[in-house]
């Protein structure tokens, strides 16, 4: 769960900063990170994706072709049930309650409590830095999300005052949780029947994939992705 807390410490860093630094950060220094975490996010996903090239060449191409197979029949899967919808209108619940806030400030702590919720809990990049956490070991992707949520919070606190720093609770419990799951029960089961690298391919992909968002060069569907977790080891496994 170091990738879990590591998230929640920066929530309530990134709030203290909104407390203390009213002024937001010079443009040139927001194209630095978002240039950082976009570079950061890429190179874990290749990490990930690489790590299948120890077990030799034939055997980690097939692997990266179950992999982008993965992908795109997750990518269908996910539009089919809507995700990415979904994700859509829990963001347009927290926009309203932050237009509200600007409009009418402070905003209600209840209202950017939720507002933070919605976002930070339903990002993406959350969901699979759980997953790279709970089977690899390794949360470079949670460390990217901490600092995008950091400079999210300083901006939030300032719309709806301190009470919004508790978000860092409930995000630690879902994000431990999920953890948690992956590390004692999925990656148990996966690594017992020899599927654990094509989960870790499919999440180094889709990672992949959320840097296009973080350099703005596209939107991308990310929510309709997450299927392609489940997706490739079911492959692996029938391509046997």
């Amino acid at each position: 769960m170091n990738g879990a807390f590591l998230n929640a410490l920066a929530i309530l860093l990134g709030s203290l900063l909104g407390l203390v630094r009213s002024a937001p950060l010079p443009v040139r220094v927001q194209v630095f990170l978002r240039t950082s975490l976009g570079a950061a996010t890429m190179i874990a996903g290749i990490r990930l994706i690489a790590e299948n090239w120890g077990d030799g060449f034939w055997l980690a191409l097939k692997r990266l072709l179950i992999t982008f197979l993965a992908v795109v029949i997750g990518f269908w899967l996910g539009k089919g049930l809507r995700l990415q919808r979904g994700s859509n209108q829990l963001g347009r619940l927290a926009g309203k309650y932050i237009t509200a806030a600007r409009n009418n400030p402070p905003g209600r702590p209840v209202a950017g409590l939720a507002a933070c919720l919605l976002l930070l809990g339903a990002a993406p990049l959350g969901w699979l830095g759980a997953v790279e956490e709970g089977f690899s070991g390794g949360y470079y992707l949670f460390a990217v999300k901490a600092v995008m949520d950091a400079l999210a919070m300083a901006g939030f606190v300032q719309l709806f005052g301190w009470p919004t720093a508790l978000t860092a609770f409930p995000i630690l419990a879902l994000f431990g949780a999920l953890t948690s799951y992956c590390e004692h029960v999925a990656a148990p089961f996966c690594l017992a029947h020899h599927l654990a690298d094509s989960v870790n391919s499919a999440t180094g992909l889709v990672a992949c994939a959320v840097t296009l968002v973080i350099f703005e060069v596209r939107k991308v569907e990310l929510a309709n992705f997450l299927p392609a977790l489940v997706v490739a080891p079911l492959l692996e496994w029938f391509w046997r």
